[in-house]
């Protein structure tokens, strides 16, 4: 019983343990920032979706990538186009308000919108990101 519930709640206490460490050394905690991802159809839509993203305080940054080519699958069948892809260094705890942003001013019916969170970085940047993006 002990050992299970050691097992239960070890994710809980490394995060905390995580949380004061980093309060108390001024450590990046692993997680805390993400890069999303997001499909854009061209460039002027990208760069209105990016402008939007900044003027709602979302990220600290979009990056507008190039055009590239893209295969998927759309309604069963194999689809090429191309897509400007934009690279977005927000807080994690943004990603959903992101992502529903997004959605609601994309024109694609799904639009792509992933993120990865950020496990290591250039600490002054990653504190210029938490500068940039006011916390929840």
């Amino acid at each position: 019983e002990v050992v299970a519930l050691a097992v239960l709640l070890y994710p809980l206490l490394r995060g905390l343990a995580l949380r004061l460490h980093s309060a108390l050394t001024g450590a990046y905690m692993p997680g805390t920032h993400s890069v999303a991802f997001i499909g854009g159809l061209n460039e002027h839509v990208a760069k209105d979706i990016a402008r939007a993203i900044m003027d709602k305080k979302l990220a600290a940054s979009v990056n507008i990538l190039p055009e590239s080519s893209t295969l998927y699958f759309w309604k069963g069948e194999l689809e090429e186009s191309t897509e400007i892809l934009l690279v977005v260094k927000t807080r994690t705890s943004k990603i959903g308000e992101l992502s529903n942003y997004v959605r609601s001013i994309h024109p694609f019916e799904i639009p792509e919108i992933i993120s990865l969170p950020i496990d290591q970085g250039n600490p002054l940047y990653l504190r210029w990101i938490g500068e940039n993006v006011p916390q929840d």
